[in-house]
């Protein structure tokens, strides 16, 4: 006989958060359209607002779990990039052999910056529980 009345059950990642987070990867291109900056200083801008919007959202709203929440994020994101870069190449939505040839690594680096965020709300997070406390 099961004597556990109160299973943990845990909530489901938040989706829409995520595909919305995600959807900065959108930036790339709009940025390049408009021609609006060019380079270095193109990328390391929408690398920050990125990184501060994700930190900023899921630390201050307290996201529930968020270095899983970033990571797929991440992911998502990465994803994102690979089909608008193959889109863009006319290579069809999987892009050229270049594309491909990038997939693995670009997802990779993805998750990772997305884990990296997600310690950094965590942190956040931590910060404003602990200021509350006292």
């Amino acid at each position: 006989m099961n004597t556990n009345t109160a299973s943990p059950t845990r909530r489901p990642l938040p989706w829409l958060l995520i595909i919305g987070m995600s959807s900065l990867a959108l930036l790339w291109p709009i940025t390049a359209l408009w021609n609006i900056g060019h380079g270095l200083p193109r990328a390391l801008s929408i690398l920050g607002i990125t990184f501060v919007v994700w930190v900023g959202v899921v630390g201050f709203a307290r996201v529930p779990r968020p270095v899983l929440t970033l990571t797929v994020t991440g992911v998502l994101h990465g994803l994102i990039a690979l089909v608008l870069a193959g889109l863009v190449s006319r290579g069809g939505p999987l892009g050229d052999v270049a594309t491909l040839w990038v997939l693995i690594p670009e997802l990779l680096m993805s998750a990772a910056a997305g884990a990296l965020s997600g310690v950094i709300a965590l942190g956040v997070q931590r910060a404003l529980g602990a200021r509350g406390a006292s």
